[in-house]
């Protein structure tokens, strides 16, 4: 296992980046590194584990090889979780062990990345294993609320961008009546106001 292949995953804003270790039909198993830290936290641990397992590391975004999030975008825990579905996605990982070390367990406000997607996707974790762990701190009557939030915001998104197509083209006619058909408290002469910096001309349409 001392061998590791470099994985990238393209995401919206560049790509996440990851190492692998094992047999890609191996168990997975996806390893989370910690705060400031990157997918080299695992090399000294990832040759003395189980041989026969598929051991990814990832790079969180802004982290390692991985690309930075936009300027003026902000690292919540919440798209760190993102991440973690995203490349579960990429991977075509249904069902994994998850293991996490201090930010992949800890993070603001005490929101741990590795308990949280184990809580928000239940059936795609078959263990959790935490390093150098706090725990997971969390009021009993937040719980109901908090997951079915969370997990609609982050399926939403991830749907949204499955979806995403390139836009069409349209003569400024029928774009007008499609800003119409989508709004209609609108005027067709506020609809061709709004248009004028609400469309791009191209030779296209």
């Amino acid at each position: 296992l001392g061998m590791f292949s470099e994985l990238k995953f393209p995401v919206p804003w560049g790509h996440i980046a990851a190492k692998a270790w094992g047999p890609l039909e191996g168990h997975p198993v996806l390893c989370l590194h910690g705060w400031l830290d990157n997918a080299n936290t695992f090399d000294k641990l990832i040759p003395l584990l189980p041989r026969g397992c598929c051991y990814v590391a990832m790079d969180f975004s802004g982290h390692g090889l991985s690309s930075h999030r936009p300027a003026g975008c902000l690292y919540h825990f919440l798209d760190y979780v993102t991440d973690v579905r995203r490349v579960a996605a990429a991977l075509q990982w249904r069902r994994f062990t998850l293991m996490g070390h201090s930010m992949g367990n800890f993070y603001f406000s005490y929101c741990f990345i590795s308990p949280q997607f184990s809580f928000l996707y239940p059936e795609m974790v078959d263990k959790l294993i935490l390093l150098e762990s706090l725990g997971f701190l969390f009021a009993p009557e937040d719980t109901e609320t908090w997951l079915k939030s969370k997990r609609r915001v982050i399926d939403r998104l991830l749907s949204l961008e499955a979806k995403q197509q390139t836009p069409k083209a349209r003569s400024p006619e029928a774009a007008l009546q499609r800003l119409l058909e989508a709004n209609s408290h609108l005027t067709a002469e506020g609809g061709a106001i709004l248009l004028q910096r609400g469309a791009t001309e191209t030779p296209a349409g």
